[in-house]
């Protein structure tokens, strides 16, 4: 009896190392990760970066397939794919999952950040972890922010130096609700389309302009068709990198540490590169002819923008946000 009691555990112990053996042994597990920038853009060059070291630290068991360029869709579609666990990974702006985590909408309100500098002490600190941890009540995982540089303003039509100016321009905003407000309240008429109808938007006459930063409005070819570029510098909103809960949940304790940190490892990596294409973006901009307008009267455009803080400022917690994002120094 004791000697059929050894063997059958024997055979128990053989079978569960067979099990771990061949799990071992089985392809790494593949995470579909969203992009709609190009091949060699920041982001997308950071979330490469970020599966190698997933790669190197799981040993080869899990590996990220950046799908960039709108391979998967515009944003909004992948953003539900990705909280319906179709997709594991996605980086999108803030201000586009704003409209499905309304607390990230903060990141996007107009003249908020008085610099670069600015928005990432309050990224790298605890605002920016409570923002990160406020997307699980939503269907997501909050990884990491990515820079996304100051957005701007430029258009076809003529330079803008005052909020006259924008009068009449179609200018075309994200799918968003805030940024549709924002233009609507500096003068001119919001156009939302997806990122990448933009510039079959300008090719056409469809739209006279947008609003973007540097490398967005050259790697696009946004700038062939929209010579007057204007430093607003209306909005310095991030991008975001989130998981699908699904994905999140299929990692183990120590598997999620690797994730999360790796992302945060790709944040890092990311604002070196972005500083290179943004500087070389602007030079190619300005290279082809595109007007930069740096003399414009910003007192009036951040005054326009009171509508906006009013309505926001209505949920007592979101007011509460933005003033501890202005009073830090």
């Amino acid at each position: 009896m004791y000697r059929r009691a050894g063997l059958s555990r024997t055979m128990t112990l053989v079978a569960t190392l067979s099990c771990m053996a061949v799990s071992a042994s089985a392809p790494a597990r593949e995470f579909r990760t969203a992009d709609t920038q190009n091949e060699d853009y920041p982001t997308v060059l950071a979330l490469n970066y970020m599966g190698r070291l997933i790669t190197e630290r799981t040993g080869g068991r899990h590996r990220i397939v950046v799908f960039h360029s709108r391979q998967l869709g515009e944003e909004k579609e992948t953003l539900e794919q990705t909280r319906a666990g179709a997709i594991d990974l996605n980086r999108t702006n803030v201000a586009l999952i704003g409209t499905l985590v309304p607390t990230v909408n903060v990141l996007a309100m107009p003249f908020l950040f008085r610099s670069l500098e600015h928005l990432q002490k309050v990224l790298d600190g605890p605002i920016g972890t409570e923002i990160l941890n406020s997307f699980e009540a939503h269907g997501f995982v909050g990884l990491t922010f990515y820079d996304s540089g100051a957005r701007s303003i430029y258009n076809s039509v003529r330079p803008v130096r005052a909020l006259d100016d924008l009068k009449g321009l179609r200018l075309r905003v994200q799918q968003s609700e805030r940024m549709s407000d924002m233009i609507r309240a500096l003068g001119a008429d919001p156009v939302e389309l997806p990122y990448g109808h933009v510039l079959t938007g300008l090719a056409t006459r469809l739209i006279d302009g947008a609003e973007n930063n540097w490398p967005s409005f050259v790697t696009t070819g946004h700038y062939k068709y929209a010579g007057y570029y204007t430093l607003t510098r209306h909005t310095v909103s991030p991008e975001v990198l989130v998981m699908s809960q699904k994905a999140w949940a299929s990692l183990s304790p120590d598997e999620q540490t690797i994730f999360r940190d790796a992302a945060q490892r790709s944040s890092l990596f990311m604002r070196e590169k972005w500083k290179e294409i943004e500087e070389r973006s602007r030079k190619q901009a300005e290279a082809a002819g595109v007007k930069i307008v740096t003399d414009f009267d910003r007192k009036p455009f951040e005054a326009a923008m009171a509508g906006i803080y009013a309505k926001a400022e209505r949920d007592p917690a979101i007011a509460a946000l933005i003033e501890r994002i202005r009073n830090m120094e």
